[in-house]
């Protein structure tokens, strides 16, 4: 079991980063959040003050790789990383491909593909180097089939899932662990209005508890809830025109 006193998290000003940064928050512990709203982040960093934390508070654009690189060295440097969650993302299809605007294609995998890169690019080497630490990056169960809607966003989280599972392989060498996090249906400000049912809609404090539990035991993969995690996996297996056919393709 893995305990974390420096951590990073990406896209803290709501849903799920949120949740996580105020439930790591404590006296002790240092935390680096970003977010593109700076009110939202502002508010989420003041609840963790609260709680005895140290928090840098950062508006980073997760797709500068730039700024994200001062910004992530600058905190490591005074404060050591032992947990760095890419979790920033967005969802922004439009009539649910985007195939008439593919810069909302682009932007999509600028944040939450590039983003990623982003985010863990300037602490890796470092944590090769302490032979220690902890990466979460932030996918989706709707990065294992293709669905209906949100292609560019289902095509970002397939890529960060296979990206993610595969470093593993590499970084467990050095003592670094990696864990892809897979979320269905959290309620969120990507949720709030999503035109289709969402079935098994999980409240954010639920999923975060899941996610750090996982995180802590060094998981491979972080999936959840069941029903949607076995729904995916049986999906997995039929033939490609048995599952265009049930998603009505």
């Amino acid at each position: 079991m893995k305990y974390f006193k420096s951590i990073v998290i990406t896209g803290a000003s709501s849903g799920i980063g949120e949740a996580l940064a105020v439930d790591y928050a404590a006296p002790g512990t240092a935390l680096a959040l970003s977010g593109r709203d700076a009110e939202r982040l502002q508010a989420v960093a003041e609840r963790c003050r609260a709680k005895g934390a140290f928090v840098d508070a950062g508006q980073v654009d997760v797709a500068d790789r730039e700024a994200m690189a001062a910004w992530l060295t600058r905190f490591d440097d005074a404060h050591p990383v032992d947990l760095l969650i890419a979790n920033a993302g967005v969802s922004i299809d439009k009539d649910n491909s985007s195939l008439d605007e593919f810069a909302r294609v682009r932007q999509t995998f600028a944040i939450n593909v590039d983003g990623v890169f982003n985010t863990v690019e300037p602490l890796v080497i470092r944590l090769m180097e302490r032979g220690s630490g902890q990466i979460g990056v932030m996918s989706s169960l709707a990065g294992f089939i293709g669905l209906p809607y949100a292609a560019s966003y289902n095509a970002s989280k397939a890529a960060v899932r296979v990206w993610g599972e595969s470093i593993r392989f590499v970084l467990r060498k050095s003592g670094v662990g990696v864990s892809v996090i897979c979320p269905g249906f959290v309620v969120s400000r990507l949720t709030a209005d999503a035109p289709f049912p969402m079935p098994f809609l999980m409240p954010v404090d639920r999923a975060s508890a899941i996610i750090r539990r996982g995180l802590a035991r060094d998981k491979a993969r972080i999936a959840f809830p069941i029903p949607i995690k076995a729904a995916v996996w049986f999906g997995g297996f039929l033939p490609g025109s048995w599952t265009a056919r049930l998603m009505g393709g």
